[in-house]
């Protein structure tokens, strides 16, 4: 029996998520140290924006939506749901809903985003810009979605207004 046998798939993503989260943190906080926060911030937001425009459309093949744009919102959100099945770990205490029509809200419990409690460890949290919520925007980018986001994120809004909290707002079918 393989080790991949032996461990519930659930436990596969969530170690693969932590390997993956782990590397992102020690590369924001080596860089960090050799550049400063300002180009940390420009190149892991670049990097955020290059990387999530690959992972949209290898997510968006392997669920099947490959050979279609996104026209309706019911489309969209089975798109998202699947995407966050994929890659939100239970670490990462981020919940994604769809209230209404056109509407996809997004929470972190309180004090507990990955990003934040991490960036507030390295000192840097008042400068830091998310790149949680940009991996998300561009995504839709990505996938040419129009949207607009409540709030516009930039700096951390945990740490800005207490809580991370928002929504994305579409005009589809």
């Amino acid at each position: 029996m393989n080790a991949l046998s032996r461990i519930d798939k659930l436990d596969i993503k969530e170690l693969l998520s932590k390997g993956w989260i782990t590397h992102d943190a020690m590369w924001f906080y080596h860089s960090l140290e050799e550049v400063g926060i300002e180009k940390t911030n420009k190149i892991n937001r670049a990097a955020v924006k290059s990387m999530a425009t690959i992972e949209a459309m290898r997510i968006k093949k392997a669920l099947g939506f490959q050979d279609k744009p996104f026209t309706s919102f019911v489309d969209l959100v089975d798109f998202m749901n699947g995407a966050m099945d994929i890659v939100a770990a239970r670490f990462m205490h981020f919940k994604f809903i769809s209230p209404e029509k056109n509407v996809v809200q997004w929470a972190f419990e309180k004090d507990n985003c990955f990003a934040y409690k991490g960036i507030c460890r390295l000192g840097v949290i008042d400068q830091y810009e998310c790149g949680v919520i940009h991996r998300i925007e561009s995504w839709l980018h990505a996938l040419q979605i129009s949207f607009r986001i409540e709030p516009v994120v930039d700096k951390c809004i945990m740490h800005t207004k207490g809580e991370c909290r928002g929504k994305l707002i579409f005009n589809l079918l």
